[in-house]
């Protein structure tokens, strides 16, 4: 029996996942996210300023806006959080590694690691810190494609 992929989604993919939802391949990959970045959503969801996450959700008719954060508020079964049983102590580890990484990229890469998941990134995370680490880390990830 196969196993299925396994893949972690930044906060800005997450946002995407739940107004629209991805484009994927014919297979459907386990989906999961870090606790971190489902905070950012949501924040950016309840308080936002128009930035890149709370953006889309400004797009939306005022009835669609309400149901789009109500969903995020109450995370889809479909999407997992890494057990911080786990990934707490790796995220020591990778912290000790890189001194200079913040939470969020130090919780994403342990999760990563602790998942073997590929990370889905959005545009402006692929383009800061994170990626390098992920590699250093032997991390896969790409740029997910949002709508």
């Amino acid at each position: 029996m196969s196993r299925s992929a396994v893949v972690l989604i930044d906060d800005r993919v997450l946002v995407e996942e739940l107004l629209v939802g991805l484009r994927r391949g014919r297979s459907r990959p386990i989906v999961y996210t870090t606790q971190s970045w489902y905070y950012r959503a949501c924040r950016a969801a309840v308080a936002g300023a128009g930035g890149h996450l709370s953006g889309p959700f400004e797009q939306l008719a005022a009835a669609e806006q309400q149901r789009a954060i109500l969903s995020l508020l109450a995370l889809s079964e479909n999407i997992e959080l890494p057990d911080p049983r786990v990934t707490v102590p790796l995220m020591a580890e990778v912290a000790r590694l890189h001194p200079t990484l913040n939470l969020l990229n130090v919780a994403a890469t342990a999760a990563a690691m602790v998942l073997d998941a590929e990370v889905w990134l959005s545009a402006p995370a692929a383009n800061g810190i994170l990626p390098s680490v992920l590699e250093a880390q032997r991390a896969r990830w790409r740029t997910a494609q949002l709508g």
